[in-house]
């Protein structure tokens, strides 16, 4: 099989889907590897490192496309992409459908099978391929949330951990999975005042023995919620559907509820945002503010740290490349359920049951789990 990997067009992001050495594991495997010139450097990793280890450097994400019958990618393919997409190739990415009607109706008419890296579920529920990116996202949310509660940044002035005499930051996080819990790790080391609102109590429960005692958990609803939003002054929103939009868990009118200069990061904008004012934005314009609240919307945090990102996701994501490069679609989703589950697409048919209902598109279990 041909694997192709482009370079990320997506503003600001520097990550890679694939490093040297699975370049070198796909060649030993009998595979080529074509890689668009300057892949690699958002992540420190020149083209020579890729055609020192077996890949074929090209001038043009066109000429990748063409050639590949599967495509490695980080981000979802963007509006100048989808004409690169055909019918028969694969490609292997985080789609975040749920996030965009416009995308799923390009995949779809493009007739490629769409795998997506945040819908892979193993044998136990969980999300191996997101899971290190939810990581990384969960940790940034404290670092920017931090940031951005500085006045120069139009933030309230609030050190995260206070200092003695001075009451520490409030913090609190709307989803106790991995984001969540990876960002009151951080929030907690800084000393501030963290609560995890959710509604799972197996969760609640083993957050609460694991995590410090500055970190409080609380069962979710709306009354918890407007509570903990009038005493924050940082909120960060990291629930999860897997496949579907986001939940929406704070209203517009709710904002008023805030304090003037508290900070929102809405880590779930990937999935189309829990708060309703929630828009995408970008690194270079990372925040907007409403009603005296700054939103931190970035759609890729962890391309801005995308040396650690790159190798994070790819230790995760090369041995469900290895297999999907042995080919026939129908015998590897009948053998590993987990890669059924990533096939979000296949030949025009939305093959994910969240994804068809958010947009009410017709639905084939063919290679759904």
């Amino acid at each position: 099989m041909i694997v192709g990997l482009p370079r990320e067009i997506k503003q600001d992001e520097y990550r890679v889907a694939l490093l040297p050495v699975g370049v070198e594991e796909l060649v030993r495997a009998g595979h080529q590897v074509v890689v668009e010139a300057g892949a690699g450097l958002g992540s420190g990793l020149p083209d020579h490192e890729y055609l020192t280890h077996g890949a074929e450097i090209v001038p043009t994400a066109q000429e990748v496309f063409a050639r590949a019958d599967l495509v490695v990618k980080v981000k979802e393919p963007l509006e100048p992409e989808w004409p690169l997409l055909r019918k028969g190739q694969w490609v292997f990415t985080f789609f975040h459908f749920a996030a965009s009607r416009a995308l799923t109706e390009a995949v779809i008419s493009s007739g490629c099978t769409a795998l997506a890296y945040e819908t892979l579920t193993d044998d136990r529920g969980r999300l191996p391929l997101l899971t290190p990116m939810s990581e990384v996202a969960g940790r940034m949310s404290i670092q920017e949330g931090a940031k951005y509660l500085e006045k120069p940044q139009m933030g309230r002035g609030i050190l995260l951990g206070g200092v003695p005499g001075v009451a520490p930051a409030h913090i609190t996080i709307l989803g106790g999975g991995v984001v969540g819990a990876s960002a009151a790790k951080i929030a907690a080391g800084f000393g501030a005042d963290v609560n995890i609102l959710d509604i799972n109590m197996d969760r609640l429960r083993y957050l609460d023995d694991i995590m410090p005692a500055n970190v409080n958990v609380l069962f979710s609803d709306r009354h918890t919620i407007r509570e903990q939003l009038q005493r924050a002054d940082l909120v960060v929103g990291a629930v999860l559907i897997p496949g579907a939009k986001a939940p929406r868990l704070i209203e517009r009118e709710q904002l008023r509820l805030m304090k003037p200069g508290s900070v929102l990061i809405d880590v779930a904008i990937d999935q189309g945002g829990c708060v309703e004012t929630s828009r995408p934005t970008s690194h270079r314009e990372p925040t907007f503010l409403i009603d005296q609240v700054l939103h931190y919307c970035v759609t890729n945090m962890p391309g801005a740290v995308g040396r650690t990102s790159t190798f994070a996701l790819c230790n995760v994501t090369l041995p469900w490349i290895l297999r999907l490069a042995e080919g026939n679609l129908q015998r590897l989703a009948n053998r590993y359920p987990e890669i059924a589950s990533a096939i979000n697409v296949a030949d025009g048919v939305v093959t994910n049951r969240a994804v068809a209902e958010t947009f009410d598109l017709p639905y084939d279990s063919l290679f759904a789990s």
